[in-house]
């Protein structure tokens, strides 16, 4: 199926679902495809199955994040006590 920007606004609840039931979902800018909507658990860009099930930290191990990027435990521990004790 195939719908144009404002008309996958206005419907959005309703392509999700068909697309979690595994349609095909085109979405369209006046009338050039420029996106497609599928279900989490379908075919990747990359043409890979992503399942539902498994946790984040085996995601992390099959794609580690950037160097530049990764913090330690205790590191992290300390952002969010800073954080919440900036909400008192």
């Amino acid at each position: 199926m195939q719908v144009n920007i404002l008309e996958a606004k206005n419907r959005l609840s309703e392509l999700v679902r068909s697309a979690q039931c595994g349609e095909e979902v085109i979405i369209a800018n006046r009338g050039v495809p420029v996106a497609r909507l599928v279900a989490v658990g379908s075919l990747t860009a990359a043409g890979e199955s992503t399942p539902l099930e498994g946790s984040i930290v085996e995601w992390l191990e099959r794609n580690p994040l950037p160097v530049h990027v990764r913090r330690s435990h205790e590191a992290i521990e300390a952002d969010l006590r800073e954080e919440r004790g900036a909400w008192d």
